[in-house]
Formats: C-alpha cells, sequence, structure tokens
C-alpha cells in the first residue's frame, strides 16, 4: 500500500507531463497537466503478474477568446470526464496500459453582441495504449525493496473517440467534439526515488506529437514536466503535492497550418492530493489542480480542476 501510494505521487508528477495532453477546443486545447498513470495505478505498478484497474472522474474548465465570422466573443468550456485504466505487469520490467474514456462536454459561446449559444455532447474520447519500460533500477534492499527507478514510457492515442457529432444535421465545433480525432505519439521519462518508509519523490517529462484530424484541425504539441512529493500520515493516509508544467503550441485550425491565436503556451500548476486506503486493494484519490503561474497566448484563462477516482489492485 505503502509504494502503491508512493508511486502515485512520483508517477502523478511524471505523468503528469506525459499524459497531460488531452484536448477539447474549437481553436484551443484543454490540456490535462499531470501522469494519468501514477493517478490511477499508484506507484507499485512493476509488481510481476499484477493487475490494476482504475476509475477516474475529472473535469476540466476553461474560457478563450474567439474571433468567429468577424464576431468576437468567449467560449467558456466545461469538461467532464471518466475514465477507465487498466494495466498489467510483466516480469517486473514492463507494464502496459490501456486508458478509456467517456467525455461529458459543455461549450457556451458568448458574443460581443450580448447573444449566445450553447453545445452539450457526450460519448467516447480516444482511447490510449502505452507501455512503461524499467530502464534502470537500485539493488533490492530489505525492508524497502527498491529504493530508486527509472523509467521510459512510450505509446499512442488513437483516433478512435468520436469527432464527428452533428447536431441539427450541422457538425459541432471542434471544442464540443467527444474526441480529437487524430493519432497522437508520446514518449517521455519518468523517475522515482523513495527517501523512507513515509516519503517519496517523483519526476517526470514528456513530449507528445499531435496528428490531425480528418476535418484539418492539430492540437499543438506538448511538453510536460512534473514532479511530486508524497508523505505518509497514517497507515491509511497519505498526502501528496505535485508541481504540474505544461507547454504546448497554437492550434493550427486547417491543413493549410493557419494557427489559432488564443490556443497554446505555458501554465504552472499547483496539486494537492490525499490518497486513502478504504478497503484491503482498494484506494480512493482526491485531487485540485489550481493554476499558479500562467504565459498564454492570446486570451485565455485556465481555472482549477479536479480529479477524483478509485484504484483496485488485483
Amino acid at each position: 500500500m505503502v509504494s502503491f501510494r508512493r508511486w502515485i505521487s512520483t508517477v502523478s508528477c511524471f505523468a503528469l507531463l506525459f499524459g497531460a495532453a488531452a484536448s477539447f477546443a474549437r481553436a484551443c486545447s484543454i490540456c490535462r497537466c499531470g501522469d494519468p498513470t501514477f493517478n490511477a495505478l499508484g506507484n507499485n505498478i512493476y509488481t510481476s503478474g499484477q493487475l490494476h484497474f482504475a476509475i477516474d472522474w475529472d473535469r476540466f474548465n476553461k474560457t478563450q477568446g474567439i474571433d468567429e465570422d468577424g464576431r468576437s466573443g468567449t467560449d467558456h468550456e466545461i469538461e467532464n470526464r471518466v475514465t477507465a485504466t487498466a494495466s498489467y505487469s510483466f516480469a517486473e520490467r514492463v507494464v502496459a496500459v490501456v486508458r478509456v474514456p467517456y467525455s461529458f462536454r459543455n461549450l457556451t459561446t458568448t458574443f460581443a453582441d450580448g447573444e449566445s449559444d450553447r453545445v452539450r455532447t457526450g460519448g467516447f474520447s480516444d482511447p490510449e495504449m502505452y507501455a512503461l519500460v524499467r530502464l534502470w533500477s537500485s539493488s533490492f534492499g530489505p525492508g524497502l525493496g527498491r529504493r530508486t527507478w527509472l523509467s521510459a514510457i512510450g505509446g499512442v492515442k488513437t483516433s478512435w473517440g468520436e469527432n464527428d457529432v452533428r447536431q441539427d444535421g450541422a457538425r459541432v465545433d471542434e471544442h464540443a467534439q467527444p474526441g480529437t480525432g487524430s493519432t497522437d505519439f508520446f514518449g517521455g521519462l519518468s523517475g522515482f526515488h523513495l527517501f523512507n518508509d513515509h516519503s517519496s519523490l517523483f519526476a517526470s517529462a514528456q513530449y507528445r506529437d499531435t496528428g490531425r484530424n480528418r476535418f484539418g484541425y492539430k492540437y499543438g504539441n506538448i511538453t510536460m514536466i512534473n514532479g511530486a512529493y508524497e508523505q505518509k500520515l497514517t497507515s491509511a493516509l497519505d498526502a501528496v503535492v505535485e508541481l504540474n508544467f505544461r507547454h504546448s503550441l497554437r492550434d493550427q485550425i486547417d491543413a493549410s497550418g493557419a494557427l489559432d491565436p488564443s490556443t497554446g503556451g505555458s501554465v504552472l500548476y499547483v496539486t494537492p492530493r490525499v490518497v486513502v486506503e478504504v478497503a484491503p486493494k482498494v484506494i480512493a484519490r482526491l485531487a485540485v489542480q489550481i493554476p499558479l503561474w500562467k504565459n498564454l497566448y492570446g486570451v485565455q484563462t485556465e481555472k482549477v480542476n479536479f480529479n477524483a477516482g478509485l484504484t483496485f489492485l488485483f
């Protein structure tokens, strides 16, 4: 349990960078800044033959400026996402992970002339498949096991989610589509160090190369860096503090490569998290992601995000 929660703090940090790159804006990406693998699966991921399953709820919130058909205004985007994650560890060195998300999106557009429009959609977003490979670890020691390890991650976000949702016969805006419609490739490194049986450190970095969907839209490529410190408070309760950094390029709105000016930029979050063992081999998690510093392009506002989940170990 301790190693699982420590892995969570470490992986949350690194993976914040690794897997934080999902977006849902028409000309802007709302990116998850954080590590979904670390968050959902914990730090004992390299236990040979162990199966993990997690279910998560995430809420993302953002406002951005728009200029549509000569009309200026703002888009307010809220996404509630439910994600199922499963992983299996082979020979304490390789972990295969599959994530399947379902997205509920609410996009409210308010124009400068006072008119407004709201679109609500729901559907499967893009599944991800990837692997973590342990490149190096310290020798197995009594009491604490392997105190330090370094891993590589690589995988693909598929284009299998719904990206052609229509209402009244017309395709809804890219903001409101449950999936991006593109195939993305990502890779990076993560590391973990166990100080003692009460505290640990995790860090990660990842780059995501985004593809273009069949409607010409391409979300900006993303770089993420994360760090997390975890402290055991009681036998069943851990506290985690993460710093999550994300930098993304501007989105391309069509095949010509035209850029949306109110997309991309850099943001740094602080993410406090609690991890509780609510039953044997059942872990509950709750986190709040708060923007600390922003250097975003154009007119954008990143707001507070929330995560809650359960993890089951088999």
